[in-house]
């Protein structure tokens, strides 16, 4: 339970792909339940009432409590997740913020096409609350994973491939973020911080950070 919290806890989004995520993640939650409790429940009785289910023949069992019930269930949970997973992905479009992140062992550096004059910051990843942002994601060396749990989904960073993930924060504050995937010897340093700022001060943030004022 103590890691459902803390600023790496995709259970505390802070916006709405993050919170698309924990939906589904609690959709996945009550979903399981039913299949748990009827696979313990059949487990119980059958160490309670000796000869439980003789009656159905071994093919029906598998008919009925490893196709008839999971499969509903199980399909329900794939279409939920698959629109889910559309709807972060989204569709590229000019009233996304384009930023660029670019990973490299040890560290993750972002620059900032659509804000003329901005410097390329190491480590922390600037962002104005309540405008769609779209991060293309690429990488340097090895195969990382992008990662900010309380605005969105996880993506990975290729060598030679881009690819893009929508973030939206939708209020200011200060967001982890991690490489979610082990890349050698310094994975343990890839870690980045997200500033979300107001947005009429977001270009004066961007400036700070490049006389070094964070």
């Amino acid at each position: 339970m103590a890691g459902c919290g803390g600023d790496l806890s995709a259970l505390d989004p802070a916006g709405p792909f993050a919170e698309s995520i924990a939906r589904l993640w609690w959709a996945m939650l009550l979903g399981a339940i039913p299949l748990f409790a009827l696979v313990v429940g059949l487990f119980l009785l059958t160490v309670l009432r000796p000869g439980f289910g003789r009656r159905l023949s071994a093919k029906g069992w598998i008919v009925a409590g490893g196709l008839a019930l999971p499969l509903p269930v199980l399909t329900a949970l794939l279409g939920y997740a698959l629109f889910q997973g559309e709807y972060r992905l989204g569709r590229p479009g000019s009233e996304a913020l384009r930023v660029e992140a670019r990973a490299r062992m040890g560290q993750w550096s972002f620059a900032y096409p659509d804000t003329p004059g901005a410097p390329v910051t190491v480590g922390v990843l600037h962002l104005p609350a309540g405008r769609l942002v779209e991060i293309t994601v690429t990488s340097e060396d090895v195969i990382h994973s992008f990662w900010v749990p309380r605005l969105g989904g996880k993506i990975d960073a290729i060598p030679g491939h881009e690819t893009r993930l929508r973030l939206l924060a939708e209020a200011p504050g200060t967001f982890g973020g991690v490489c979610a995937e082990y890349c050698g010897v310094s994975h343990t340093d890839m870690r980045f911080t997200v500033r979300a700022h107001e947005a009429g001060r977001y270009a004066a943030e961007l400036a700070k950070a490049e006389t070094g004022a964070e």
